[in-house]
């Protein structure tokens, strides 16, 4: 037994040796064994490798694909979801955005993402660049100091796609938040919180900002209709318009260059996106807002 005094074997029946020729038959067999499972380990680890190397790549934007969720956001709103962000709000988002674009973001912290994006897209039919682009706008890809606890500056809106929690009756949250439901959750990620929905898991919070954009009228098109999501999204108002003629320049230039961490914003493709789409928005609400001014008081 172990830690006792060692013993001598009895004797016993002793095999006698095997000749020469055929130890050396047998060291030859195991060394070619040896090889073969050396090679396959090697070729194991390179796909292993490939693989992941995949694995943390930007999501390709399929031609198309099929949305299982419902067209209709908890609560019973079918028709555009529409943020409603106070006077004092815009004025210190406009400057809010200009800062989240100019943060630098390490590689290693976007490949997180770049499964929730995936997933997101196949859910709900969405183009994952449109996403992206918001979730650059609203958090730096969620550098922004308190992106994973409290509200902002306005008290209104948390988490990575800065959802706003405090208007309603029922908030945009609050309509937006079971989204998580509908796809496959990563094993994991980081930001992952201990009980769902929350506005501040990774995963949770940009469900629900796909979901919401695909309600407005997203697709995999980053057209007229990509860019009314993203107004919805902000709300519609002059700063709104900037949002989103921001937001969609940034995905095209992605869709025509590839993913870009770091890149600005083309000032070109800006003015292309809000010639064709925001300046008419534009001139609508300054028109309005002229007819609200010299409308006799009653």
């Amino acid at each position: 037994m172990p830690g006792s005094t060692p013993q001598a074997l009895p004797e016993a029946h002793v095999p006698a040796p095997a000749s020469e020729r055929g130890a050396w038959l047998l060291a030859l067999g195991l060394a070619l064994l040896g090889a073969a499972v050396l090679a396959g380990v090697l070729s194991n680890a390179i796909g292993a490798s490939a693989t992941a190397e995949r694995a943390l790549a930007p999501p390709a934007v399929p031609l198309a694909t099929v949305t299982p969720a419902p067209g209709e956001l908890a609560g019973g709103h079918s028709a555009a979801i529409v943020a409603a962000p106070s006077s004092v709000q815009q004025g210190l988002d406009a400057r809010r955005f200009v800062d989240q674009t100019q943060t630098h973001i390490l590689t290693r912290w976007m490949e997180g993402f770049y499964p929730i994006y995936a997933v997101a897209q196949a859910t709900f039919g969405v183009n994952w660049l449109l996403l992206a682009s918001i979730h650059r706008q609203e958090s730096a890809f969620s550098t922004a100091p308190g992106t994973y606890h409290g509200l902002n500056f306005a008290g209104c809106c948390g988490g990575p796609m800065q959802f706003n929690v405090t208007n309603g009756p029922v908030s945009t949250w609050q309509l937006a938040r079971d989204s998580y439901i509908y796809g496959r959750r990563p094993a994991a990620y980081d930001h992952m919180t201990a009980t769902h929905p929350s506005i501040y898991d990774d995963f949770d919070s940009i469900m629900a900002a796909a979901r919401l954009l695909s309600v407005d009228g997203a697709a995999f098109a980053l057209d007229d209709a990509a860019w009314n999501a993203a107004y919805d999204y902000y709300g519609h108002d002059a700063t709104g318009v900037t949002y989103a003629d921001q937001v969609l320049a940034r995905a095209i230039s992605w869709s025509q260059h590839g993913f870009c961490v770091n890149c600005g914003v083309e000032p070109a493709m800006v003015q292309a996106v809000h010639a064709a789409y925001g300046a008419p928005v534009l001139h609508a609400l300054t028109r309005a807002a002229m007819v609200r001014a010299v409308r006799p008081r009653r």
